[in-house]
C-alpha cells in the first residue's frame, strides 16, 4: 500500500494538530506545576538533586504576575456595565495570572537535575532533555552570552559538531562536552525550533553552577 503524498493542506493540518497538542501539554503542565509547588514536590529523581535556573528572570516574572493581578479589578470596574464583556475579560484575566504563576512554578518544580540516570536539562513548561552519563566527556563552568534569536541548536560545518544551548536571558554558564553525538528531543518543528537533532555539546544556565558540578563529579568518576 503506497502512502499518499503530503499536500500543502495536509501539512498545514498536521502542523495545526501538533501545535494544538503542544499547547494542551503546556496548559496541563501549568496546573501540575502549581500542584507540585503546593505539595512541595519538585520533579527530581530518587537519589538526585535539583538546580534552579530562574534567577535572571525571577524579577520580571513577579512584575508580570503583579501587573496581571492588578488588571483584574481595573477591568472589572471598567466593564461593570457590560456583563458579558466583563465576565469574558475576568475569565481571561484570571487565566493569564494562573498561567504566569504556573510558569514560575514550572521553573521551580522542574529544575535541572543531576542523578543516577544522568543530567536532565530543563526549561520552563516544555524543555526536558535527558543526558545519560555514558556519552559525557566532561562538564565545565563556561559563561557565554549569545546574540538574541540564536537558535537552540547550532552547527559547525568545519568539524561537523552541533551544540544545543538552553539559555536564560541569552546566557549559559555550563558546558557539557559529549564523546559522541547524542540524539535529543526538543518541542516544536524541525529544523528551526525543535525536532530530534544529534548534538556533540550542550550548554545550559544554572543559578549555582559550582553546586551542579560538585553534584555531577561523583557520577562522572563512577562512569569514567
Amino acid at each position: 500500500m503506497t502512502r499518499r503524498p503530503a499536500t500543502p493542506a495536509r501539512l498545514r493540518l498536521r502542523r495545526a494538530r501538533a501545535l494544538a497538542r503542544r499547547a494542551l501539554r503546556a496548559e496541563a503542565r501549568v496546573y501540575t506545576s502549581i500542584a507540585r509547588a503546593i505539595a512541595r514536590r519538585p520533579s527530581i529523581e530518587v537519589g538526585g538533586a535539583g538546580f534552579t535556573y530562574h534567577r535572571p528572570v525571577r524579577t520580571v516574572l513577579w512584575v508580570f504576575i503583579a501587573l496581571s493581578a492588578l488588571e483584574i479589578p481595573i477591568i472589572d470596574l471598567i466593564a461593570r456595565n457590560w456583563p458579558p464583556v466583563r465576565i469574558a475579560l475576568l475569565v481571561l484575566g484570571v487565566w493569564g495570572v494562573t498561567w504566569m504563576v504556573g510558569l514560575l512554578c514550572a521553573m521551580l518544580m522542574r529544575p535541572h537535575t543531576v542523578g543516577p540516570s544522568g543530567i536532565r536539562v530543563r526549561g520552563g513548561l516544555e524543555i526536558d532533555v535527558p543526558i545519560p552519563w555514558g556519552p559525557i566527556a566532561f562538564i565545565a563552568i563556561d559563561p557565554r552570552v549569545d546574540q538574541p534569536k540564536t537558535p537552540r541548536v547550532t552547527h559547525d560545518a568545519s568539524d561537523g559538531s552541533a551544540e544545543y544551548a538552553e539559555r536564560v536571558q541569552y546566557e549559559t554558564n555550563i558546558l557539557i562536552e559529549l564523546e559522541a553525538p547524542l540524539a535529543i528531543r526538543l518541542p516544536g518543528s524541525a529544523p528551526a525550533h525543535g525536532g530530534a537533532p544529534s548534538v556533540t555539546s550542550v550548554r545550559l544556565w544554572a543559578d549555582d553552577p559550582r553546586a551542579l558540578l560538585a553534584a555531577a563529579r561523583p557520577f562522572l568518576l563512577a562512569h569514567a
